[in-house]
C-alpha cells in the first residue's frame, strides 16, 4: 500500500512492451550462440515500466498514454498497469502488433536487449490527452521522435514541467531540449546528447536544461541543476537484474517531483528505489512499493553518501574539491 502524499499528477506517454527473457550464463558476443536456460515474459516498456514506478514506487497519481495491439500481449500489460494504480489512455492499433522486447539475461545480473516496437510507433501528436491536474509529462524516446517533440513542446507551453529520460540513446533536436526541465540519462546517453566522452562534467556544460541527472549504475547519480552539483551515492545491494531499474529510477523521481520534495530528497529516493529494483526479476514486476523504500532508507542511511564515497563519485564526474 502507498502512503506518499501526491500533490499533482503525473502523465507518462511512452512505450509499452512484453519482455521475452532468457536466462544464460552470459550475454552472447556478436555471432556467438549461448545456451539459456530459463524462459519467462515480464509486462516492460521503457514507458510502462516507469509509469508503474510512479505509481508504485513513487505513490503518485498517475496516468498513461500508450498504444497497443489488439493480441494477448496487450492484456498482459494492462493488467500490469491497471495493477499498479496507472489510469490508462490507450490507443488501439488494428493489425499493429503489441510491443515486444527479447532480453538475454546474464549471471552478473548484466543484460542485452532487442525491441521490436510495434504498436508504439502508432502514437502521435493528436493522441495527447487534456493536460489538466498534470504538474509533470514523463517521455522517453521508443515512441516516434516527432510524437515525442510535439507532447513536450505542448506540455512546455501548457505549463508542464516536461521530464525526458533520453533513451534509447540517440541525438536530441535542439527544439526538444527547449521543452525539457528534466533530463535524465546514463553516461552513454549523454555522451551521445553532447559528443563529450570521459568526463560528465565536461559534458554537462554542453547542455542548457535546467535539471539534467546522469545515472551512473552501481556508482549513483549526479545532477546539475541552475549550476550547482548534487551526488548520490548508490544504495549497496545484491543484483540479479538489472533490466528497468533506470526506468525504476526516473519514475521515482518524477513522482518526488511532482509531491514537491527537493531535489536530493528525490534523487536520494529514486536511488534507492533503482537499487531495490535489482534484487529481483523484471522491469515491472521488481519494482518495489513506497513504503518499502522508505524502510530501506532509514536501514542504509548510516552507510550511504558518506565522505568518502561523495569523494569517489566526485572525482569519478570530474568534479573538483
Amino acid at each position: 500500500m502507498n502512503h506518499a502524499p501526491s500533490r499533482s499528477g503525473v502523465l507518462v506517454a511512452g512505450s509499452a512492451n512484453l519482455d521475452f527473457v532468457v536466462r544464460a550464463a552470459h550475454v552472447p558476443a556478436p555471432g556467438e550462440t549461448v545456451l539459456g536456460r530459463e524462459f519467462a515474459t515480464f509486462p516492460g516498456g521503457k514507458g510502462a515500466n516507469q509509469a508503474v514506478a510512479c505509481a508504485r514506487a513513487g505513490g503518485a497519481a498517475t496516468r498513461m498514454l500508450l498504444a497497443l495491439g489488439e493480441d494477448p500481449y496487450a492484456q498482459q500489460l494492462e493488467a500490469s498497469l491497471r495493477g499498479a494504480g496507472v489510469e490508462l489512455h490507450i490507443v488501439r492499433t488494428p493489425g499493429v502488433a503489441t510491443g515486444t522486447a527479447f532480453i538475454c539475461l546474464a549471471d552478473d545480473a548484466e543484460n542485452a536487449i532487442t525491441v521490436a516496437p510495434g504498436a508504439n510507433n502508432k502514437l502521435r501528436a493528436e493522441h495527447l490527452p487534456a493536460l489538466a491536474g498534470v504538474s509533470h509529462l514523463l517521455l522517453q524516446l521508443e515512441t516516434p521522435m516527432e510524437t515525442v517533440m510535439a507532447y513536450a513542446v505542448a506540455a512546455h507551453a501548457a505549463g508542464v514541467s516536461v521530464v525526458l529520460n533520453a533513451a534509447p540513446a540517440r541525438e536530441l533536436p535542439t527544439g526538444l531540449l527547449d521543452a525539457v526541465a528534466v533530463l535524465i540519462v546514463n553516461e552513454g546517453e549523454l555522451a551521445t546528447i553532447t559528443g563529450v566522452h570521459g568526463n560528465i562534467a565536461a559534458a554537462l556544460k554542453h547542455l542548457c536544461v535546467p535539471c539534467v541527472i546522469v545515472t551512473l549504475g552501481a556508482r549513483g547519480a549526479c545532477a546539475r541543476a541552475q549550476g550547482k552539483f548534487h551526488l548520490q551515492a548508490a544504495y549497496r545491494v545484491d543484483p540479479v537484474d538489472t533490466t528497468g531499474a533506470g526506468d525504476t529510477f526516473c519514475g521515482a523521481f518524477t513522482a518526488a517531483l511532482g509531491a514537491g520534495l527537493d531535489l536530493p530528497t528525490a534523487l536520494a529516493r529514486a536511488s534507492a528505489a533503482g537499487a531495490l529494483a535489482t534484487t529481483r526479476l523484471g522491469a515491472q514486476t521488481g519494482v518495489p512499493g513506497y513504503d518499502e523504500i522508505e524502510t530501506f532508507m532509514r536501514s542504509r542511511a548510516a552507510r550511504t553518501n558518506n565522505v568518502a564515497a561523495q569523494r569517489e563519485l566526485a572525482a569519478y564526474c570530474g568534479l573538483k574539491d
